[in-house]
């Protein structure tokens, strides 16, 4: 009898492997009920999102025999390799409620300390709560671990600074003009990491997207993407004085952007500031661009080196977090052990106790 869990996720296998075991929304409550029908758990929560796959369960039979009917279960619900086994990591107990708590709360993700994950877990066990597959075990763990995420967040530094290049350039771009509602941005360059920078830009506030590339049929899908506007590349400079941050991520063996260019444009300004983001390499702009007044200019380096410190700051942290983590852990699993040695006591006796049956909450309710 106990908790269990098993899954992979970025940290034991690539994506070519993650894709072949996720699970779709639409064919949630189907797995769900496969698990607790055919495969002996009491309760389950399945977490499926683009770096991992979990499935969290209890079940009134030994931890091994959990552990085999889940990944039989995996195997067959995804016609999956038995080699693929090796990518998989087979949790109980205590080791099942740390790991969950630190990945609610950020630890175990590719960016450490972000939210995102936070979400997506409440998504999944308000999924089994709702299909009545989560029960008086997993709403304890689930509900605790959304209390960890919390402290660790209100009381740690964990999510301080950005780590990624798109929230450096939307944190440069907040300190620059203090709002970015109403922003136009301008992408030169159709790439991943300018699409994620004006992704993010558009998610704090900017306005109006203005989509360039050399290949017209990629700025063009790029701009339907982000609901933007395309522009040949040709044209780019007559739309330049009206924007406010320009994303430059092309594969120019040159400066698209010196500070000849710019400086006529700037003219046209009026006084109003330029942000300049960089992302490409070799690079895209001038260094000296930087010398003209109002012009806020910073490479792809200058970005790392901002994400790269807040990471620092972060790490820093984990030992606390993980204190906390595990503290909570102890305390739940007793806990649980407690409420279900009671209930046994009282059902061997034939005289259940209703304080003792009521030991677990069976609400459920999600926490904010």
């Amino acid at each position: 009898m106990g908790i269990v869990a098993i899954g992979l996720s970025h940290h034991t296998c690539p994506v070519e492997v993650r894709e072949k075991v996720a699970f779709s929304e639409g064919r949630l409550t189907e797995a769900l009920e496969s698990l607790s029908r055919d495969h002996g758990m009491t309760e389950s929560v399945i977490l499926s999102t683009c770096n991992r796959v979990e499935i969290y369960s209890f079940a009134d039979q030994p931890v091994r025999k959990s552990h085999e009917s889940i990944f039989d279960f995996i195997r067959r619900y995804h016609n999956l390799d038995p080699a693929h086994r090796q990518h998989f990591f087979f949790l109980e107990q205590q080791s099942t409620l740390e790991h969950l708590f630190k990945v609610a709360s950020g630890l175990d993700s590719m960016v450490l300390g972000e939210t995102e994950i936070l979400g997506q877990i409440k998504k999944a066990y308000n999924h089994s709560l709702e299909g009545h597959f989560s029960g008086r075990i997993l709403n304890r763990v689930f509900q605790n671990a959304f209390s960890v995420a919390k402290k660790i967040r209100t009381e740690t530094s964990i999510q301080r600074g950005s780590v990624s290049v798109g929230s450096v350039a939307v944190d440069l771009a907040v300190k620059i003009f203090d709002d970015l509602k109403g922003r136009k941005v301008m992408v030169i360059g159709a790439g991943d990491t300018s699409e994620k920078t004006a992704r993010a830009l558009l998610s704090r506030g900017a306005h109006s997207i203005f989509v360039t590339n050399r290949s017209y049929e990629r700025a063009s899908k790029l701009a339907s993407e982000l609901d933007g506007i395309a522009i040949h590349f040709d044209e780019w400079e007559k739309n330049s004085p009206q924007v406010d941050i320009i994303v430059s991520s092309t594969s120019a063996p040159h400066y698209v952007i010196d500070r000849q260019r710019l400086e006529p444009m700037m003219s046209k300004r009026k006084g109003r500031p330029l942000l300049l983001v960089d992302i490409a390499v070799p690079r895209d702009i001038d260094p000296d661009c930087a010398m003209i007044d109002g012009v806020f200019c910073y490479n792809i380096d200058d970005l790392q080196a901002i994400a790269d410190h807040s990471m620092k700051l972060r790490q820093k942290e984990v030992d606390k977090c993980d204190q906390i983590v595990k503290e909570k852990a102890d305390e739940v699993l007793e806990q649980i052990q407690r409420g279900q040695l009671m209930m046994k006591q009282r059902q061997s006796s034939g005289q259940l106790n209703a304080n003792a049956a009521n030991f677990l909450p069976s609400s459920g309710k999600l926490e904010s």
